[in-house]
């Protein structure tokens, strides 16, 4: 069989998809920082630029309040310093002189001035945004401005400093650009070094894919491998191989059965094909005939009995649910017995003194299990053996013993007790017409019925058999 074609990268890969969302995560995060650093140095900027001109316009006010003062104009220039600029705005609003930032767009500053209180920052994006300024207006009483010897001298009332933004701006630009470069180098970097370590974490999953796929082409004792180191890929391994091991033992149990099944009925048909033989060659006549007749009649009740005995566990198997009556187990188990003392007249088969025990379930059933544990005590026990069936309550369980004295079975021999067609005498099984199903059967009607069985064993002492029923609730209770 052709193995199928395995692509590591198909769209519908782990790998692929692993990959991809690590690669929306990075793109996401390295996205995120980037914008929260441009913020943040946008507004530390933004601040800085605040302070110095708060810094500088109280230095001024400083100056201003000592009384008249007669400054030059180069003398702001040096108070102030670059990127600062001023405007000296006279009576009129009308600019009577700026320098630095503000020399540009000197009247366009002073008329926005107007429109912020005195002493408060403002910001001022003028020409489409080719001036950037950041504003502060400054009264100026008593302030004479020489504006040097071939100028007159002019009286500001006003004064009107500037910062360039500008130049902030473009280095949170620069920066964005910069943060961008670096999220598509890391990116790539980060995507191989992903390649990498999926290509080594996915290993055991490759080669869990090809070990499945040498089981699928028929090599059925090859496993996963596994590390018993815990992790998440060595438990799946684990648990895939616990399937693969049920799986194997129902085949063996299919196969086993199969093969016990066509052995049984392979005996009963070779008495049947036999006696027929012997007819047609003209070797049975007369009472010879009734004879044959009997003995073809034997083996197939012992075919009709085996195969119902088989149905009844295919149905039990399916999970078939059984008949829900109340049943009392004590007067159920008391018929078996008169039954077997019938059956069995030189044995001594016994019910102890017991109460009534009340389960729901199939009564039918849970008599066939009875007859099958009373069954097997008598057949597979000598003469001599005594058997006794005990019943007892509690509040939750109703429990059935049967018990014998007999030679018991050996310790090797309990865990098979219950398996199907196995037979610990098998000569002796046989002469009984015993299928080797009868504790099969009890243990899958028992476990139908919601319950349990269990077999104690003692070489030498005897055996007994426990089966343990929910018991029915108490109609006074309710």
């Amino acid at each position: 069989m052709r193995r199928p074609v395995r692509r590591a990268w198909s769209f519908s890969s782990v790998r692929l998809r692993l990959l991809t969302g690590l690669a929306v995560l990075l793109v996401a995060g390295l996205a995120a920082s980037a914008v929260i650093t441009a913020f943040l140095l946008e507004d530390y900027l933004d601040r800085r630029h605040e302070r110095t001109l708060e810094t500088s316009a109280h230095r001024i006010a400083g100056v201003v309040g000592r009384g008249p003062q007669r400054i030059d104009a180069d003398q702001f220039t040096t108070l102030l310093g670059p990127p600062l600029g001023l405007v000296a705005v006279g009576a009129g609003d009308e600019v009577l002189t700026s320098t630095g930032s503000a020399e540009p767009v000197a009247r366009e500053v002073t008329a926005f001035s107007t429109t912020v209180p005195a002493g408060t920052v403002a910001e001022y994006d003028g020409q489409g945004g080719r001036h950037s300024l950041a504003v502060i207006r400054v009264p100026s009483p008593g302030l004479t401005v020489d504006r040097g010897p071939a100028q007159e001298t002019v009286r500001p009332v006003a004064l009107v400093l500037t910062i360039d933004t500008s130049v902030g701006d473009s280095t949170v630009v620069a920066l964005v650009e910069r943060q961008l470069m670096l999220i598509g180098v890391a990116l790539l970097v980060l995507l191989g070094l992903a390649v990498v370590v999926l290509r080594v974490g996915l290993r055991p999953l490759a080669r869990m894919a090809r070990t499945a796929d040498a089981i699928a082409e028929g090599h059925l004792t090859e496993r996963l491998p596994t590390t018993r180191n815990g992790s998440e890929t060595d438990r799946l391994a684990e648990a895939v191989n616990r399937a693969f091991d049920a799986q194997a033992r129902a085949e063996a149990t299919v196969r086993s059965l199969a093969a016990d099944t066509s052995h049984e009925l392979r005996t009963p048909l070779t008495t049947i094909s036999g006696w027929l033989d012997l007819h047609r060659q003209g070797g049975v006549s007369g009472p010879g005939l009734e004879t044959a007749f009997e003995h073809i009649e034997n083996e197939v009740g012992r075919m009709r009995l085996l195969v119902e005995d088989l149905a009844l566990l295919a149905r039990l198997d399916a999970g078939r649910p059984v008949e829900q009556h109340d049943v009392d187990l004590t007067t159920l188990a008391a018929g078996v017995v008169e039954d077997a003392q019938i059956i069995y007249p030189r044995r001594a088969v016994t019910l102890a003194p017991a109460p009534p025990a009340p389960v729901v379930g199939d009564a039918g059933r849970l008599q066939q299990v009875v007859r099958n544990l009373v069954g097997n005590a008598v057949q597979h026990t000598p003469a001599g053996t005594a058997v006794r069936v005990e019943l007892d309550r509690t509040r939750e369980d109703v429990r059935l013993r049967v018990v014998d004295d007999g030679p018991g079975i050996a310790p090797q021999d309990l865990p098979r007790v219950f398996e199907r067609f196995w037979r610990a005498e098998a000569s002796r099984s046989r002469a009984y017409g015993g299928s080797g199903l009868g504790l099969a059967i009890v243990e899958a009607i028992v476990h139908a019925h919601r319950g349990r069985v269990d077999v104690e064993s003692q070489v030498g002492v005897g055996t007994t058999v426990t089966i343990l029923l929910p018991r029915a609730p108490d109609p006074a209770a309710t």
